[in-house]
């Protein structure tokens, strides 16, 4: 038995998924949340009698390095640890270096290094989980699975901003986009729904979680998304504040004489949602605003218009529809949000089933819609090993 295990390491936490891919199953699941803490919590999950069974234990976990080999005592403990045959890691940029899923020595190493201004809160953790993994498994095939590289293929129109050219030339200032291994993990499983072949499908993918964006796939490939040079860009979510005049940075450090990084700060962690109402949870935001909430009322409101408004302008770029497609948590989960993208979208030809839609049916569109409405659960943990698997087949 041979499986991947898929690592996706943040500052303080590792999420890890074992997956045989060829089963197309889970072996093992679990979280090492709060390291370097001495209230690190790791939860642990397998199949025990053909279902899932979960166990949770704290203690105190100075580095990555003891979070992975707590992972690696969980699977050994299980029976598992040499069922690994391959790490893939989630590594959120690639800048325009990495364009598809790279098997990992020094010099990749050393390039997403290259890449940390980029990608300040989330390569230097992806980074570190790679090296303690290189060190643990050493004998081990490793791939980086980059969220840029679904994007990598956006035309020159679409990537480029209309900044000074040095800019582009010397700092790399372009449109990257991110959530790349979703995007594409859903437009191959909206294809299958359909009964089409992707490349003959005109899509857009909308992913919305805590972070949020959306990308439009012709015939396969991506030919636009939300988010930009970083994650900031494009939706509103649930702390990041999405589309706004670059203008606004430069009047609130004149006026209130914030530093950038405290504006940059404020831009990623107290805005969209929070900075609207107050919470970030869509949620707890949906059962305000049915009481009658105002702030909560603006914040659902808002967050629709901005997808609704990225729909119109995709259809556009696209030249037409085949299907919508909702997926993350947000997307797979609330009607209410599917209803409120979709009321005003008839002039597309979009026409909901309302009662298809209540109950987060495969297809949510009715059968006289022009354009397809799906949800779809994406499945990054499976991309991301299906995509480890391919990269090593290929060396």
């Amino acid at each position: 038995m041979g499986a991947v295990l898929v690592l996706n390491s943040g500052s303080s936490s590792i999420k890890y998924q074992l997956i045989d891919v060829d089963a197309g199953r889970r072996l093992a699941r679990g979280l090492v949340e709060r390291i370097g803490h001495r209230d690190a919590l790791h939860t642990h999950g397998r199949i025990v009698d053909g279902s899932w069974h979960e166990d949770s234990a704290k203690d105190a976990m100075a580095d990555h390095g003891e979070g992975l080999r707590t992972i690696v005592e969980a699977l050994r403990a299980d029976g598992l640890e040499d069922a690994v045959t391959a790490i893939g890691h989630r590594v959120v940029h690639g800048g325009d270096r990495f364009r598809e899923p790279t098997v990992i020595d020094d010099e990749v190493v050393a390039g997403i290094e290259a890449l940390v201004a980029l990608a300040p809160l989330h390569n230097p953790a992806n980074l570190t989980g790679i090296e303690v993994a290189r060190g643990l498994w050493p004998g081990v095939a490793q791939v980086a699975v980059f969220d840029t590289a679904f994007h990598a293929v956006l035309p020159e129109v679409a990537y480029r901003y209309a900044v000074p050219e040095h800019w582009y030339t010397d700092h790399r200032v372009r449109r990257y986009g991110m959530h790349g291994t979703s995007h594409a993990h859903v437009a191959a499983r909206a294809a299958d729904v359909l009964g089409r072949d992707l490349t003959d499908l005109r899509l857009i993918t909308a992913h919305l979680g805590n972070g949020a964006s959306m990308a439009a796939v012709a015939h396969g490939r991506s030919i636009d998304t939300s988010m930009g040079l970083s994650p900031l860009e494009g939706l509103v979510m649930g702390t990041r504040s999405g589309d706004l005049d670059p203008a606004i940075v430069f009047h609130i450090g004149r006026s209130t004489g914030m530093a950038p990084a405290d504006i940059e700060h404020a831009l990623n962690a107290d805005s969209g949602l929070v900075g609207l109402c107050g919470d970030n949870d869509l949620r707890t935001i949906e059962a305000r605003a049915g009481e009658g909430d105002a702030r909560a009322r603006l914040a659902l409101d808002l967050f629709c218009y901005r997808i609704r408004k990225y729909v119109g302008a995709y259809t556009a770029a696209l030249g037409g529809l085949d299907a919508l497609v909702f997926t993350a948590g947000i997307g797979e989960h609330s009607p209410t949000v599917r209803a409120r993208v979709c009321a005003d979208l008839g002039v597309l030809g979009i026409v909901l089933d309302d009662e298809a839609n209540a109950a987060s049916a495969t297809v949510i569109s009715t059968d006289d819609s022009a354009v397809a409405v799906l949800v779809v659960p994406t499945d990054e943990e499976l991309e991301i090993a299906t995509r480890t698997i391919e990269a090593t087949a290929a060396r």
